[in-house]
């Protein structure tokens, strides 16, 4: 028996999350829900027709019902393809002492199958065991003007660069294997997601973004049009000698920040904190403040002491959550290296 959020579910005891789970939870991606949750809440918009194509043990649709205001959901469609994972869902829907109605729908069909026979959605949410790829195509037909589309990868071993043909074969790109890895990673898989909306003529532009334990997950905001379209693609480029990636920015501040004073749970706002500073910044990459010690015979002064040098002289600079040693800033190499010494 497990409590997550508001809700409390019965998931089987394991000894490793696999996808060979006949109904399948992940502890660890508690903070992936509550962000989805965050990001649901703090939106300019009720009346959602949710889609969850992967819901395993139901615990994000489940945590949806109980902890979103009524307004905000019209219709949450909850599928599964494991027949297994149906009955857990079934079972968890009333334990949670939620009924199956018109606005519940439970169904037992392929993901993407699931996706194409749908109406649409206005939020769909695909968070795969692996890469995301044989979903996105369905997907990205199926979401509404001006909806969300949340991604998650966890085959984050071709993004990062630890296997660069993978990455080549499965996101069209060439990755990177240093500190800046899982920035580039994102950026890799976005602009994957949005050549893929291309097709549809639907521009989706990155709204929240973050790379923690694991995996990397990114919230598009869909736009239907030629011309948006024309103008996300503008934003594809190389990075020195790696790539294409999405070039343009990963947050929507006022989101951000809207995020940042809805959030309720505490051990969340370190995260968002540095999130938001990270937005108000931009640009692509950080510096490694270790990698710099060690490249130019430097003595680093505390992280925390450099930023506020930096805000002093004027310059743009903050944490990053892609890394514990890393400063973001808008200042060159050249100055950052004359203020260090």
């Amino acid at each position: 028996m497990i409590t997550e959020g508001r809700a409390i579910i019965k998931v089987p005891v394991v000894k490793t999350v696999s996808k060979e789970m006949d109904v399948f939870y992940n502890p660890v991606m508690k903070f992936n829900r509550d962000i989805s949750i965050l990001l649901l809440s703090s939106i300019d918009k009720n009346g959602l027709n949710i889609a969850d194509p992967l819901a395993g043990s139901g615990i994000r649709s489940i945590r949806f019902l109980l902890e979103l205001k009524k307004s905000k959901i019209k219709s949450i469609s909850i599928n599964d393809y494991s027949l297994s994972a149906v009955k857990s869902i079934k079972s968890n829907l009333r334990l949670n002492k939620i009924k199956i109605n018109d606005k519940i729908i439970l169904r037992n069909e392929d993901a993407n199958l699931f996706l194409l026979n749908s109406q649409g959605f206005d939020y769909i949410d695909i968070d795969p065991f692996g890469t995301p790829n044989s979903y996105l195509d369905s997907a990205v037909r199926r979401i509404s003007r001006e909806g969300i589309l949340a991604v998650t990868a966890t085959d984050t071993s071709a993004l990062c660069g630890t296997y660069p043909k993978a990455c080549l074969r499965k996101y069209w790109a060439v990755p990177l294997r240093n500190e800046l890895m899982h920035e580039v990673g994102i950026r890799i898989l976005i602009r994957k997601v949005q050549l893929i909306g291309a097709q549809f003529n639907k521009a989706l532009v990155p709204v929240f973004s973050y790379s923690k334990d694991h995996y990397m997950r990114i919230f598009f905001k869909v736009e239907k049009s030629k011309e948006e379209v024309d103008k996300v693609l503008k934003q594809h480029g190389h990075f020195e000698d790696i790539g294409p990636i999405w070039k343009g920015s990963l947050w929507d501040k006022k989101l951000v920040e809207k995020m940042g004073k809805g959030n309720k749970v505490e051990e969340n706002n370190k995260i968002l904190g540095i999130i938001l500073e990270e937005s108000r910044v931009g640009g692509i990459g950080f510096y490694d403040l270790h990698k710099i010690a060690k490249r130019y015979k430097v003595k680093i002064p505390k992280k925390e002491e450099l930023i506020k040098k930096l805000k002093k002289k004027g310059y743009k600079a903050c944490e990053t959550h892609f890394s514990g040693r890393g400063v973001r800033s808008d200042i060159s190499l050249e100055k950052l290296l004359k203020i260090i010494i």
